[in-house]
């Protein structure tokens, strides 16, 4: 068995959901991974394999909630971590979005699915639009409907991609117009110092598809310049040889909405961040203040939107006080975390925080806290990432023109 239990936690560690095959595991092998939380200097920071007596614990942190897989045998850690986002991915599929309010308003479709998910604690169905035919997706008439029958959400038949060598896709798809969209995302992670060099930088890059094509259509994708990729990760209906001869992506495509690849583009490459930010701490016996600037560098023409800084502040911060001249700031007096929704980074404004911080009697942080900023910029490719084209092949079917699929977002850490 590769998987004995799942526990889903909230951030004040209360264990609102498990689910087990085979034998229970009692959820008190869940205080090891506490102990590690409790250590960890962000929720984030949670070592992803914890090693018990007894157990490994595999964790993930997503939308402000834990997903703790339990296991008794030794498994390589990524398989499950890779399961656990897939889990994450197809709740939020099922429910518009995976938080524990739409887990707990849901709780028996969850465990369907779950269930389907993994057979003895192996996986078995991980597709969205299989996993649909299975389980049906929850809506106020069938609630209604199984209230009153007794059903449940489970489907009567079994999916028709299963008894197939095509597992991801159903068969007999039927669309009144044939249409795939891809959206190319990139994710630029970087470290900058105070002054505004970047010690470590990397993009990291998937492509989203969204198919929407009838019956079983054979498509080839290729890029104007594949050789910026490395590490690449396929969906399983990508053909890997193909790919390794002539950097041409072959596939025929699940229906609906699935990740086609992931990929990064190591730290040889050169990457320029579209936005600058300067930090000012002064910390001192009882009180402290700070300054953080933010304007637009080297954008090509793009708005960068979706504009947030963070600042975890220290632990013997009490109080933080802050006026910005553009902006929602906000300050977290639990988490201790200040907040700064920019939006959009405008060209030629003057764009700042400031704050006046409270601190414990006779303490003085022994560091400055290392800022946090994220952004969006759409329409642009920071690695410089292209699609050639995307062809159909099929009796009907032609090549595609005009695809829009170039988004990027990023983030990068400012050492003040």
């Amino acid at each position: 068995m590769m998987i004995n239990s799942l526990f889903i936690i909230n951030q004040t560690g209360e264990i609102f959901m498990e689910k087990h095959w085979s034998s229970v595991v009692n959820k008190s092998v869940c205080d090891y991974f506490f102990e590690e939380q409790a250590k960890a200097p962000s929720p984030a920071d949670v070592p992803p394999v914890i090693s018990t007596p007894h157990y490994y614990l595999v964790s993930i942190y997503r939308n402000n909630i834990y997903l703790v897989a339990a296991l008794q045998n030794e498994v390589p850690p990524l398989f499950v971590i890779e399961f656990l986002h897939r889990v994450v991915d197809i709740f939020t599929d099922y429910f518009s979005e995976c938080t524990e309010l739409r887990i707990k308003e849901n709780y028996i479709v969850v465990y369907e699915v779950l269930e389907e998910m993994l057979d003895n604690g192996y996986p078995l169905a991980t597709e969205s639009n299989i996993l649909k035919e299975l389980i049906k997706p929850p809506s106020i008439m069938r609630s209604i409907a199984n209230t009153f029958t007794g059903d449940t959400h489970v489907g009567s038949t079994l999916p028709t991609g299963q008894l197939t060598n095509i597992p991801w896709r159903r068969q007999g798809v039927k669309y009144a117009n044939n249409e795939i969209f891809l959206d190319l995302i990139e994710e630029v992670d970087a470290i900058i110092d105070k002054s505004g060099t970047t010690v470590v930088a990397e993009i990291q890059g998937k492509v989203i598809s969204n198919s929407r094509l009838s019956g079983m259509p054979d498509l080839t994708l290729s890029f104007v310049n594949p050789r910026l990729l490395d590490d690449v990760s396929f969906h399983p209906c990508v053909r890997f040889k193909r790919w390794e001869s002539e950097r041409v992506l072959s596939f025929v495509p699940p229906d609906g909405h699935f990740k086609l690849l992931s990929y990064q583009v190591g730290a040889q490459h050169m990457v320029s961040l579209p936005v600058y930010v300067t930090p000012q701490f002064s910390f001192g016996e009882g009180s402290g203040k700070f300054t953080v600037r933010l304007g637009p560098k080297q954008t090509m023409g793009k708005l960068v939107e979706d504009c947030k800084i963070t600042i975890p502040m220290p632990k013997c911060v009490t109080n933080v006080n802050t006026t910005a001249t553009y902006g929602m700031p906000a300050y977290d007096p639990v988490n201790r975390i200040v907040t700064w929704n920019v939006g959009k980074v405008v060209p030629q404004k003057l764009i700042s925080l400031s704050g006046n911080v409270s601190l414990t009697t006779g303490e003085v942080p022994e560091g400055n806290p290392t800022i946090s900023v994220d952004f969006k910029i759409a329409q642009l490719s920071v690695s410089g990432l292209k699609i050639n084209r995307l062809d159909m092949y099929g009796e009907k079917y032609k090549p595609f023109k005009g695809i829009k699929y170039i988004t990027k977002a990023g983030k990068f850490q400012v050492r003040s």
